[in-house]
């Protein structure tokens, strides 16, 4: 019995740690005032690229509306469904980019109240919504 509450204690405490890890630094309400992110995709024929965005927080996760250029790059993504992220001088290697098409009229929306230039990039093509979070690594059973 005790030695399952000892395994237990750890599995906990090394998920904790695993999770700690993983979100260290990143926090959505820092990155309200930043006008732009940059993450990474690796494509088969192009390599690398790091993209420029803008980007919107809502309900404390960060949100971005991607133009058909940059929906390209995600889709072609040979790490997907992760990326790395760049924003306020720190870089988070292993971010998920989850597309969220449910969001992309609230996303839409809080990008023209943030930016007075979305009067005209609005109209331009943005076929991806998606929401950016790092990636928190299962926890390991002993």
């Amino acid at each position: 019995m005790a030695k399952t509450i000892i395994a237990l204690l750890a599995t906990i405490g090394a998920w904790l740690f695993v999770t700690g890890a993983a979100w260290a630094g990143w926090d959505p309400t820092r990155y309200e005032n930043e006008d732009t992110l940059q993450f990474l995709t690796v494509a088969p024929e192009e390599g690398e690229h790091w993209s420029t965005v803008w980007l919107v927080i809502l309900d404390d996760e960060v949100y971005v509306r991607l133009g058909t250029r940059a929906a390209d790059r995600m889709t072609a993504n040979t790490r997907a469904p992760l990326t790395s992220v760049r924003i306020v001088g720190e870089e988070f290697p292993e971010v998920e980019a989850t597309a969220t098409p449910d969001m992309a009229d609230r996303v839409a929306t809080a990008m023209a109240d943030k930016y007075a230039t979305d009067i005209f990039v609005r109209y331009m093509a943005h076929p991806l919504t998606m929401k950016l979070r790092p990636r928190v690594a299962s926890p390991v059973v002993p």
